[in-house]
């Protein structure tokens, strides 16, 4: 239906623009010029390039064209190159009871096309006004996203397994081609003898199934969905399958494809060689005009801040791009993306992601370079309500740096957990939902960190971004005695509570990533009491411990119980001195002890 329109309307402008090109000078004088057109501004997704399978945003094109007209400047023959970006509309991550909906983008979330077309062109003058409308042929060269959308399912020790690919791009080769249609006009206004301006719209689709042996249509596999998958939702794996998962998902997937069609509407400026004007009876008085001023380059500086707190913001992901030339960098410590060096006039825009949230976008236009200074500068805001937890892996014993360690941070509220591994500079970093608490360990075969606990409740998110934490990692030596921080037990009691089950099941991973580890696992008491009984209880705590872990599948010859009571005091809160209960406390406390590694 658009193209019809798009044609029906290109039709009627033809026939009024023949009419009046009756009346248009077509003497010797007026040669056919040779003229050259760049042009840029936004490209409008259509149809199922839009919607699915496409999926596809407003997105910015920009061009040159070149025509070549005959006698009398009416008809000529054009060029047309362009390049046309259309970032996709990116699915969001899922979770439910027992794992997650992720999808794993292979390049970047966008489609990409080089168009060059031939064609005819056609242009009537109404004095400074002049209308052109034209008509082309051509190849669409495209560059097509990658990616693939699966169900995980955690795993009781390691990191979660995918199990389903539930929605994936199938298209034999990223970069095809395909025929291309173009249809469209401009409306100009002369600002001299041989500048103009412009204002253009177009239409481009392509057609046919295949060129050249490529595939021409972009093509997904999807699952229709019976059900949508609810926090609440288990899918039941049995023997490496999922059993329920035809109630969410049909049994047989559905193949879509679609060609792309977009319409564009932008700007432009056009210069027209060797272009004469009527000669009249009288020749006007030549006057000498001195050339403009040459516009020197700029540069170009963008910082990205934290916008509800003002802060500079790092590793955010920036991208400033003219005419279809992008420049892709990372924002530094200061919030600085790379500068832009000896920047060219025209229009730029500025848009910047970091964590999958994109910032608000920016823009510069060629006013910007009017205005005083060698820099262009701008800043753009990046709005990501979460907290931001900045960690660092460090040996326990002397702080120093420890690249390299697997650290996994765990939501207390639903067990969920994300694991990541410090870079080169031992850094990591998390994203924090507000009003949560976490605990995050090392994992990390032949290393053991205690589980530290990061909390947001009570931080405002205007005043603060960031969120530091240093976790302590020790190697596994025979003899090394390590303190389980955080492992509390009721009034008088010895089972294990929700929250030292958290902790346990930190030494339940160390035990599993390392199997020939053994270690004692002991309990002790402040002074308070009697002698006996805190044996007694100790020792019981000690095994209460123990059998956890072998319910959830440690070998119990890998364990050894042991109860010591008040007998390996750390101060000097014996019985019958009085202390703080800091000092008490400080005595009540877990230790495992490598036994053998």
């Amino acid at each position: 239906m658009m193209k019809k329109l798009i044609f029906m309307v290109m039709a009627v402008l033809l026939t009024g623009l023949s009419r009046a090109q009756t009346n248009q000078d077509v003497s010797a004088n007026n040669r056919g010029k040779l003229q050259i057109s760049a042009f840029g501004g936004i490209s409008m997704p259509l149809a199922d390039y839009k919607s699915e399978p496409g999926r596809t945003k407003n997105g910015y094109f920009g061009g040159l064209a070149v025509d070549q007209y005959f006698k009398g400047n009416t008809w000529a023959i054009g060029l047309d190159a362009r390049f046309l970006n259309h970032d996709i509309r990116k699915f969001d991550s899922v979770f439910f009871d027992n794992g997650y909906i992720a999808t794993d983008y292979a390049n970047h979330p966008s489609f990409q096309h080089i168009g060059l077309s031939i064609g005819p062109s056609y242009q009537s003058d109404f004095g400074k006004i002049s209308l052109e409308a034209f008509v082309r042929g051509g190849i669409l060269f495209q560059g097509f996203p990658q990616y693939t959308q699966s169900v995980y399912i955690n795993q009781a020790v390691g990191p979660p397994v995918k199990f389903f690919d539930n929605y994936y791009t199938d298209n034999p080769k990223r970069i095809t081609k395909a025929w291309m249609g173009l249809g469209g006009a401009r409306l100009s206004y002369a600002l001299n003898g041989n500048w103009s301006m412009f204002l253009q719209a177009d239409y481009l689709g392509t057609f046919g199934s295949s060129f050249a042996g490529d595939a021409s249509e972009f093509r997904i596999v999807r699952y229709g969905e019976n059900k949508v998958i609810a926090p609440a939702d288990v899918l039941v794996v049995k023997n490496d399958q999922i059993t329920n998962l035809t109630d969410f998902y049909d049994e047989k997937p559905l193949a879509q494809k679609t060609f792309v069609q977009t319409v564009n509407i932008g700007l432009g400026v056009k210069y027209a060689f060797g272009r004469k004007s009527k000669r009249t009876k009288e020749l006007p008085e030549t006057k000498t005009v001195a050339p403009p001023a040459a516009i020197m380059p700029k540069d170009i500086l963008v910082v990205v801040k934290d916008k509800q707190t003002g802060l500079a913001l790092s590793g955010v992901a920036v991208k400033i791009s003219r005419n279809g030339i992008d420049n892709n960098s990372v924002s530094n410590s200061e919030g600085q993306a790379e500068r832009v060096n000896a920047a060219e006039k025209g229009m730029y825009q500025i848009t910047a992601v970091k964590n999958g949230i994109a910032a608000e976008p920016a823009g510069i236009s060629p006013a910007d370079f009017d205005k005083a200074g060698n820099v262009i500068y701008k800043e753009i805001y990046h709005d990501d309500p979460r907290f931001t937890l900045i960690g660092e892996t460090v040996r326990a014993n002397d702080n120093s740096k420890l690249p390299g360690i697997g650290t996994v941070l765990t939501n207390t509220l639903n067990d969920k957990n994300v694991s990541q591994i410090s870079d080169t500079e031992s850094k990591f970093v998390y994203q924090l939902e507000q009003q949560s608490d976490y605990n995050i360990v090392a994992s990390h075969a032949g290393k053991f960190s205690q589980t530290e606990s990061v909390r947001t409740k009570g931080l405002d998110r205007s005043k603060t971004l960031y969120v530091t934490l240093k976790l302590g990692i020790n190697n596994l030596d025979p003899g090394a005695v390590f303190v389980l921080k955080n492992i509390h037990y009721d009034f008088d009691e010895s089972y294990i509570r929700p929250d030292a089950g958290r902790i346990l099941d930190n030494l339940l991973n160390v035990m599993s990533q390392n199997p020939t580890l053994k270690i004692e696992l002991s309990s002790h008491t402040d002074s308070r009491g009697k002698d006996t009984y805190n044996m007694r209880l100790s020792q019981q705590r000690a095994e209460a411990a123990i059998t956890y872990l072998v319910g959830k599948g440690v070998e119990r010859k890998r364990l050894a119980a042991k109860g010591y009571g008040e007998t390996r005091l750390l101060n000097q809160c014996a019985n019958g001195i009085a202390c703080s209960e800091d000092d008490h406390q400080a005595n009540r406390r877990t230790e495992v002890k490598v036994l053998k590694y």
